[in-house]
């Protein structure tokens, strides 16, 4: 049996936990008129070609693979952002892994982050297993942190963090990402898995939104 001090001891950490992490949100998606959403991909620039951003994932893989080839890992894929990095990320590791997933987001449709609401936390199958998680990119850090902070709360043995876009901007968090695909200047951006007021996702290369589409 638990003694007291260790009760005390979790309870005090699942609400530091639950101060960072909002547990619901409402998420309503408002739909884009196609004229609208032509301009708005007329107005974005093209930062990062499909081509390098392909010679990026390819690069990932091998630097994952020498981490993680033989530690058997989970990969989870932070919803809905890194479904195309995952997708793209998972034919280049080329070993034993499963793969599960979080939802945990601070947008929800929105083009600045709110509070991190969570959707969905694996905790029974993140223990004790090497953990590599998988995000879209890494921006403030508020959502890969707290994704982090869960899976070590959940009792994981390791936890390594791959990103397909790194903003280069200063972060209140310490975070840096273990794999970083490319890195590109503090704008908003859309494409590989990156949205839009949930449009965008499916744009093959890294775009910057116009400020006039902010």
């Amino acid at each position: 049996m638990a003694g007291p001090g260790l009760v005390v001891a979790v309870a005090r950490s699942a609400l530091r936990l639950s101060m960072t992490c909002t547990a619901r949100a409402e998420d309503v998606q408002m739909k884009i008129h196609r004229r609208d959403y032509d301009a708005i991909a007329a107005r974005a620039e093209l930062l990062v070609s499909a081509e390098d951003m392909e010679r990026a994932i390819d690069r990932m893989g091998v630097e994952i693979s020498a981490v993680l080839g033989d530690l058997d890992p989970l990969v989870l894929c932070v919803m809905t952002g890194a479904v195309v990095a995952v997708g793209r990320l998972l034919s280049r590791l080329d070993f034993p892994l499963r793969l599960d997933y979080v939802h945990a987001t601070r947008y929800q449709g929105a083009t600045s982050g709110g509070a991190l609401a969570w959707r969905y936390r694996p905790s029974e199958a993140i223990r004790g297993e090497h953990i590599l998680v998988v995000d879209d990119i890494l921006d403030a850090g508020v959502t890969l942190d707290c994704v982090v902070r869960a899976c070590r709360h959940d009792g994981a043995a390791s936890v390594h963090t791959a990103v397909l876009v790194e903003k280069e901007r200063p972060r209140a968090l310490d975070l840096a990402a273990d794999f970083v695909g490319v890195r590109v200047p503090d704008r908003y951006l859309i494409g590989y898995g990156l949205d839009y007021k949930h449009y965008f996702r499916n744009a093959r290369g890294i775009y910057a939104v116009a400020d006039q589409d902010i």
